[in-house]
């Protein structure tokens, strides 16, 4: 497993138009479609990755916690599904029940998506305000599988509340670290 941080794209940045298969209904969404009144969380995540695995948990509690609150949430998978079949849209349905998601999961098949993000691991986490402007990309937590800190979210939920409660965000933003997207 190689960490991989991710590339931190530069605040303020718009966020990239897409539209693409929920795998979770067989629905085509754009981003339009499905951000929030308050703001967006867009992450970039995988099947198999032991960096989502650790966090899956907390990102879908984070999901519940803040959909109800105007934040749109949508998880994309860009990974090489030819290469990496368990990333692949029928798995990733799997997946999404199993781990309770009830928020849009895409898939990304010819990962234009994940290069217009500058999306490099997962999970790789992007919030985008009600004007669809970056305002935070970075980490969850200090967690990471093995490190004995457990996940809270701490990081995401700061940054979150700041953009909901229209405070400036003074945390320091940190990459965020996993697996490297599973390029073709």
């Amino acid at each position: 497993m190689a960490q991989t941080p991710s590339s931190m794209l530069p605040l303020g940045t718009v966020a990239p138009s897409f539209r693409l298969e929920d795998t979770n209904s067989n629905y085509h969404y754009s981003y339009d479609e499905l951000k929030g009144s308050k703001g967006t969380l867009v992450v970039f995540i995988c099947n198999h990755c032991p960096y989502v695995i650790h966090a899956i948990e907390e990102i879908v509690m984070i999901a519940n916690d803040y959909r109800v609150q105007g934040i749109g949430i949508i998880a994309i998978s860009s990974n090489d599904a030819v290469k990496y079949p368990q990333d692949g849209p029928e798995m990733m349905t799997e997946f999404a029940f199993h781990h309770k998601m009830e928020f849009p999961y895409l898939y990304d098949e010819t990962q234009e998506v994940a290069k217009a993000f500058d999306a490099t691991c997962t999970p790789d986490f992007f919030l985008f305000d009600a004007q669809d402007r970056l305002f935070y990309r970075g980490q969850l937590d200090d967690s990471r599988p093995g490190n004995g800190i457990s996940t809270g979210g701490s990081d995401l939920r700061s940054a979150i509340d700041s953009l909901i409660y229209n405070r400036s965000l003074a945390l320091l933003q940190k990459p965020s670290m996993g697996c490297n997207i599973k390029w073709k």
